[in-house]
């Protein structure tokens, strides 16, 4: 059976492919394959560059030959390869093979020998991974994170000075404004994704155990070491990592990871409270001819978008956080239990920019109901006891929070009228008196 995204068991590639497709060229078998071949020519081009004695002799001008093998790689090389794998029953090794056929077919089989020259197969993933992993981060994560941020640092601005009840532990509390508490999370998101910055790609590179045992045997005159970190930071982009074992210790992936999700939780804070602030009714909702918010209630327009967002969030994090926990154990100096794990690296991404685009749709479906912000402040006068009790502290007031407490803790309603009956009550000149009425919920905002 053909697989398409009817019938694909997973919802990236079923139902969500097409928010996701540009994923693909990091994270898929195909993209996976296509910069292992990138890592190995790139390889070959630095030990042209040494040069190793045996490879003196390279034409450097076929240098650009060499690197069409990757830059023009397609399905049909994928496939290639695949087949290969089927005899050889390793990836890696599949790869070196299908290159090798290269260099044949570009007459140049007297040095093809180098070719994954003293390497063991996660020289290759470790650098391969991180570099699509890099190059995702930057071409896909932050373009969209931008989108969603800018799009908040929107809606704070023009809603600034949109006067609004908070609520602490569910019940009135000191006004705010809407702006101020979208700010909040822009600001949020900005210092996380400070620390994402921080965070080096790097990659492992030095052989079978991490020591370059075979490269030091047959060239001992060479420093591998630095040949390594020219390879790895100077070709590829990437932090190197060393010493190491078999393979990358995962730390600063895991630190990524790690942050990512905190991100992401940010978000899911920002979804819910949106999607409470839709329930009080501060914001209606575009309706958007022909859909159905219900196969029941033909009246209902859900805030399904911050839902959306909110579980894929939720599963991303799940693998983000099986990721950093498991990456960084691995037995002695090596178990495989890494490799079945990173071809999972793909998929938090694909749950988190399926989210980033679902609360920018959320978030732009809002409609705000200014008359329900109103209401709720002009219903709630009794948050401006906090404003005449530390006024009256400052004028030295006897006992001014019991005096107000005594006030507002009662049963009978609170309005504009009760609090000025009050004033006109306390023991303060007529010029405090008139600075207390004048403090209303609306204005009663802070800085």
């Amino acid at each position: 059976m053909a697989i398409t995204q009817l019938n694909a068991i997973s919802p990236i590639d079923g139902r969500y492919r097409g928010k996701v497709d540009n994923l693909a060229p990091f994270f898929s078998e195909e993209a996976l394959i296509k910069y292992r071949v990138r890592v190995e020519i790139e390889y070959f081009i630095a030990l042209c560059e040494i040069p190793l004695p045996q490879l003196k002799a390279f034409d450097n001008s076929k240098f650009a030959d060499l690197r069409e093998i990757y830059q023009h790689f397609d399905a049909a090389d994928a496939n290639t390869i695949k087949d290969i794998e089927k005899v050889t029953n390793h990836d890696v090794k599949a790869v070196e093979y299908f290159i090798k056929e290269k260099f044949d077919a570009l007459e140049l089989s007297s040095f093809k020998e180098f070719i994954h020259f003293g390497l063991t197969s996660q020289d290759i993933n470790n650098t391969a991974i991180p570099l699509s992993l890099k190059e995702a981060m930057n071409e896909v994560y932050v373009p969209g994170y931008f989108q969603l941020l800018e799009k908040l640092e929107a809606l704070a601005s023009e809603w600034a000075a949109i006067a609004m009840l908070a609520r602490t532990h569910g019940q009135p509390a000191s006004p705010t404004r809407l702006g101020k508490e979208i700010d909040v999370y822009i600001v949020r998101l900005k210092e996380q994704f400070n620390l994402l910055n921080d965070i080096p790609s790097a990659a492992k590179f030095g052989g079978a155990t991490g020591n370059y045992n075979a490269h030091k045997v047959a060239y001992p005159e060479i420093d591998w070491k630095a040949f390594g970190q020219l390879f790895v930071q100077e070709k590829l982009g990437l932090h190197h990592s060393f010493p190491t074992t078999q393979i990358e210790h995962y730390d600063h992936m895991a630190a990524l990871f790690d942050t990512l999700k905190r991100m992401n939780t940010i978000i899911i804070d920002l979804d819910r409270d949106f999607w409470t602030y839709v329930s009080m009714d501060y914001f209606k909702q575009k309706i958007k001819k022909g859909e159905v918010g219900s196969s029941a209630m033909p009246h209902k327009v859900n805030p399904i978008d911050f839902e959306n967002s909110e579980g894929n969030l939720g599963i991303a994090n799940a693998i983000f956080e099986h990721l950093s926990a498991k990456l960084p154990v691995s037995r002695l100096q090596r178990d495989l239990t890494d490799s079945t794990v990173l071809r999972n690296v793909g998929v938090p991404f694909a749950h988190t920019i399926i989210a980033f685009q679902s609360t920018l749709k959320g978030l732009e479906k809002l409609l705000l109901n200014k008359e329900k912000f109103e209401q709720d402040l002009e219903n709630n006068w009794a948050v401006v006891a906090e404003a005449i009790q530390t006024i009256l502290r400052r004028e030295g007031y006897p006992n001014p929070y019991e005096a107000l407490k005594g006030l507002t803790r009662t049963n009978a309603k609170i309005n504009q009228q009760s609090i000025a009956t009050f004033i006109d009550t306390l023991a303060v000149s007529d010029t405090i008196k008139t600075e207390l009425k004048a403090i209303s919920p609306s204005n009663y905002t802070g800085i």
